[in-house]
């Protein structure tokens, strides 16, 4: 698995999980649960990630959604 995106925005979560759903993309939410520890505050980011296979499927789709600010940089992007 890989990270596709880390935020603590509930919505954008929320948006990205039905993109990748939509797509058939499996993907796991981490750190979700985190908010017991925190006090449900939100500052603790969430982390979505993709199968490695599914990894520039997942991120073509939240590029073409606009949301390619939001992604973790490429291993291409880095350096």
């Amino acid at each position: 698995m890989e990270e596709l995106l880390k935020t603590n925005d509930p919505v954008l979560i929320s948006f990205v999980e039905a993109l990748l759903g939509e797509a058939g993309v499996y993907y796991m939410l981490l750190d979700q649960n985190m908010s017991i520890m925190e006090g449900s505050l939100g500052f603790l980011p969430r982390r979505v990630l993709v199968a490695s296979d599914d990894l520039e499927k997942a991120r073509q789709i939240l590029i073409e959604a606009e949301l390619g600010h939001e992604l973790k940089p490429s291993a291409g992007d880095q350096g």
